[in-house]
């Protein structure tokens, strides 16, 4: 992977990972529209998936640090239960994570045709949704609100829709986004749940990345400069995308997304069949 090819694949991953399209699926097919190994770019995504958890935390910072100011006073108020609830919903994926990804892998693959597949399913699920819920109005919301539509049980529904979502093309935000509205969550509400519940395994999958060595050019077969320009692309484009995106996504009704996701999914099912 040079540069070029690295630069390309990282504004993929920050312009997507915020938009309910599947950014590892949009990954998987710029890697075969640019001749690379599908299946063994493991570092990089790691990566590039680490620059927008760090460009999430850049663009809610404020949000994040209101968080841990009222956890440390050890109280038990709205923001340390927005936290409990945060920390539910990521079991689930540290589970399959830690104990039965190389599972997933082995028997669903990460080729082009499962992406498009899963895609045609994510947009399903986003219709659904659409058709459950109407366009918000254009005011924002504040992170935590008093009459939060979140309960235990829903922080767990969608962090088991997280979990499922490992699946490439089977959208992340797309599938917890509408998991939540599914389940009675006001879109206001899950929107930048969906975005803050990601950030804590990202990051510890890099960190073991980083520890086991799967960084360096010798394990990944990938340059360390490309991996820093795949980074740097994914941060700043995230950052642009995570700014201007996250009120898009709760004010656009997703049936829009659901068009998009099936158009790709279809068109690269036929890809895969010719």
């Amino acid at each position: 992977m040079d540069w070029l090819q690295a630069l390309i694949l990282g504004i993929i991953q920050g312009l997507t990972e915020f938009l309910p399209v599947s950014s590892s699926g949009h990954l998987i097919i710029g890697k075969e529209l640019l001749g690379l190994d599908v299946t063994n770019n493991i570092a990089f995504e790691t990566a590039v998936h680490c620059a927008t958890v760090l460009s999430t935390i850049t663009i809610l910072r404020k949000e994040i640090g209101t968080l841990f100011l009222k956890l440390f006073k050890l109280q038990w108020n709205p923001e340390t239960q927005y936290i409990a609830m945060l920390l539910l919903s990521m079991i689930p994926v540290m589970i399959v994570g830690l104990f039965f990804k190389d599972t997933v892998t082995n028997l669903f693959g990460e080729g082009v045709g499962l992406v498009g597949a899963m895609l045609l399913v994510t947009a399903l699920l986003l219709t659904l949704s659409s058709l459950k819920n109407s366009p918000l109005p254009s005011h924002s919301s504040p992170l935590i609100p008093h009459s939060s539509s979140l309960t235990w049980k829903t922080a767990l529904l969608i962090g088991l829709a997280q979990a499922v979502a490992v699946l490439p093309g089977l959208s992340r935000s797309g599938t917890t986004i509408a998991t939540g509205l599914l389940a009675g969550v006001k879109k206001e509400d899950v929107a930048k749940f969906s975005f803050l519940m990601v950030l804590i395994p990202i990051l510890g999958e890099t960190i073991l990345s980083a520890l086991k060595g799967d960084f360096s050019a010798a394990v990944s077969g990938i340059p360390t400069s490309s991996l820093f320009v795949g980074f740097f692309a994914a941060y700043v484009c995230g950052c642009f995308a995570c700014k201007f995106m996250i009120e898009l996504v709760k004010r656009t009704n997703l049936i829009w997304f659901a068009l998009y996701c099936s158009i790709v999914g279809i068109t690269a099912l036929i890809y895969v069949l010719c």
